[in-house]
């Protein structure tokens, strides 16, 4: 059997025990809510967003294994996979409409809320931009350090890579990002 989250809750438990689930997302949703806000700026694709990383949690939860990483660290993997199923769909729909439309209504205090979420994170999307430069799987890695504070370890274990290629790769990640930090903001000046 798994072992307990930090919430008491054995997380295989969250996607048949309803209230197993509730505690999981009360405990989450935040930090969730943060890191959809991190990677796209429009309040309605944030909160549908946030709601499938919860249903997709609920799906893959038997699947959770310890051993690859804690529970914050399985739920960040969970999180970039909708994030990038997402992107993919929209660049599918986009290709084939060239919009996307249907998007379901938010009340506006649900619309403030979310925009001061992405208000807050702005300086998170300019770092992305600044890491476009790097292969996929070396920028995934520094997001998870760097922006969402997974240790290293977690980190790793999140994307199936050792310890040791996580820290090479943050190494020349950073180094790579902080000139390209210092290029934009030069630009701004």
């Amino acid at each position: 059997m798994n072992s307990p989250s930090p919430g008491g809750d054995d997380l295989t438990a969250i996607g048949t025990d309803p209230a197993a689930f509730e505690r999981f997302y009360r405990r989450h949703v935040e930090t969730i809510g943060r890191f959809v806000a991190r990677r796209v700026d429009d309040p309605h694709t944030a909160a549908d967003l946030t709601a499938e990383v919860f249903l997709a949690v609920i799906d893959s939860a038997a699947g959770y294994r310890p051993e690859r990483g804690n529970e914050r660290a399985w739920l960040f993997g969970v999180a970039r996979n909708v994030i990038a199923a997402e992107h993919r769909r929209a660049t599918r729909l986009l290709r084939a409409s060239g919009r996307v439309a249907g998007r379901r209504l938010l009340d506006a205090d649900d619309i403030a809320r979310i925009e001061e979420r992405i208000d807050a994170e702005s300086l998170a999307r300019r770092t992305y931009r600044a890491l476009d430069g790097l292969p996929e799987h070396t920028r995934a890695l520094l997001e998870l350090v760097a922006v969402d504070g997974l240790s290293l370890t977690d980190a790793a274990g999140a994307l199936g890579i050792s310890p040791v290629a996580a820290r090479v790769r943050v190494h020349r990640a950073r180094r790579a990002v902080r000139l390209a930090l210092a290029t934009s903001e030069s630009a701004l000046v």
